[in-house]
C-alpha cells in the first residue's frame, strides 16, 4: 500500500462544543459552486449514517464548524443543512446523506473572489469558472 503523509479522513468539529466527527474520504464526494456552497455526499453503512445524523441533529443553520481535509489544516465553514440523498441505486445496507456547508465570505477587499473563488484547494493562479 502507498504510504501517504495525509490522513484519509475529513474531520468536522463543532466550534461551540468541540465535538467532532470523522468521515472516511473514500465514502465522500465533495462538490463546491462558485458561491462557496459545498455539498459533501456521504455514502456509508446505516450505523455510520446514524452517527452522522446524531452529530448534526441539534445543529442550527449557519452554526460554525471547523473542517479539516486530510490533516491539511482547519478552516471555518457554516452549516447549512443535511438532506437525504437518493438511495435507490445503493444496496440495502448503504445510505446516502448530503451535508451542505458554506465558507464565509472573504472580508479582505484586496482579494478578488470572482477570480480566486472561495476554495483553498485550487492550484495557484487558477481562475474559477
Amino acid at each position: 500500500m502507498f504510504d501517504s503523509p495525509f490522513s484519509n479522513y475529513i474531520v468536522l468539529t463543532r466550534n461551540k462544543t468541540n465535538e467532532s466527527i470523522k468521515l472516511d474520504q473514500r465514502r465522500v464526494k465533495l462538490r463546491e459552486n462558485k458561491n462557496g456552497l459545498m455539498a459533501l455526499s456521504y455514502i456509508g453503512p446505516l450505523f455510520e449514517i446514524m452517527d452522522l445524523e446524531d452529530f448534526f441533529d441539534d445543529m442550527i443553520s449557519s452554526e460554525k464548524l471547523s473542517m479539516d481535509i486530510s490533516e491539511t489544516g482547519e478552516f471555518c465553514v457554516s452549516f447549512r443543512g443535511i438532506i437525504d440523498g437518493k438511495g435507490k441505486n445503493f444496496p440495502q445496507n448503504l445510505d446516502h446523506k448530503i451535508i451542505l456547508l458554506q465558507e464565509p465570505t472573504c472580508l479582505d477587499e484586496r482579494v478578488n473572489i470572482q477570480e480566486t473563488g472561495f476554495s483553498k484547494f485550487k492550484l495557484k493562479n487558477e481562475v474559477s469558472e
